[in-house]
């Protein structure tokens, strides 16, 4: 018990951490918030009060988000093009989703400073390109995500040629179990990504608030379950 209280005292004292516990509780309050108001637009009493308590969750990460940069920037420099062993494929879409990444935050702080009234002009053009970033780079990771297990399923058929090591077959199970945990992630959030996106592309506009609370929590649990280090042991 002390332990876990301890774990989570540390997540939750890092950014990092502290946003991905944000995250979770703002989707939670819209997923129960949109199940509980039903067809009831707008929400009153109890239901009204959970979606405003997400809206202010996703405010507040927004803002956080505004000294991203740097972070982003200089992760993309140190992958650069990226392990000169790595696959050319998943370097190539690794560098792609990083470019998509760092055009984000840019294009997010300019939506957030226009409805902010810091600066002159209208937002929702730079929402737009900001979500369609955020989509792209999801589903850069997906591509990269099916990438990887193909080359493992190769390594699993290679490896029935000659008695694999214990340790070998534990980390490569390892990797599989966290890319396909990506791949559903991606996909859940790439799901509410479109959704936002203007009216006419896709299915935008077309979920209701509970469904998009629901694939941000799975999205948000798995991200929390990964980080925790047990839904990521041995990945790459």
């Amino acid at each position: 018990m002390a332990a876990a209280l301890g774990a989570m005292v540390a997540a939750l004292e890092s950014y990092r951490g502290r946003d991905r516990a944000v995250r979770a509780l703002c989707y939670g309050c819209q997923l129960a918030g949109g199940a509980l108001s039903g067809p009831q637009s707008p929400a009153e009493g109890l239901p009204g009060s959970l979606l405003a308590l997400s809206a202010q969750l996703s405010s507040c990460r927004t803002v956080l988000r505004l000294l991203d940069d740097l972070a982003m920037l200089s992760h993309s420099r140190d992958y650069g093009l990226g392990p000169k062993d790595e696959d050319a494929l998943v370097r190539v879409l690794s560098v792609l989703r990083n470019v998509a990444d760092q055009l984000y935050y840019p294009c997010e702080h300019i939506a957030w400073a226009a409805d902010s009234g810091v600066i002159c002009g209208r937002s929702q053009r730079w929402w737009a390109a900001s979500t369609a970033l955020w989509g792209l780079s999801l589903f850069l990771g997906i591509l990269r995500s099916l990438r990887v297990l193909v080359q493992l399923r190769r390594k699993l058929k290679q490896q029935k040629r000659a008695p694999p090591s214990p340790q070998s077959q534990q980390k490569i199970r390892a990797q599989v179990k966290a890319e396909v945990l990506n791949i559903i992630s991606n996909l859940a959030d790439l799901s509410n990504a479109v959704h936002w996106m203007p009216p006419g592309f896709l299915w935008a506009g077309r979920f209701p608030l509970w469904l998009v609370g629901l694939l941000g929590t799975i999205s948000s649990l798995i991200g929390i379950y990964q980080a925790s280090g047990r839904g990521s042991s041995g990945a790459a």
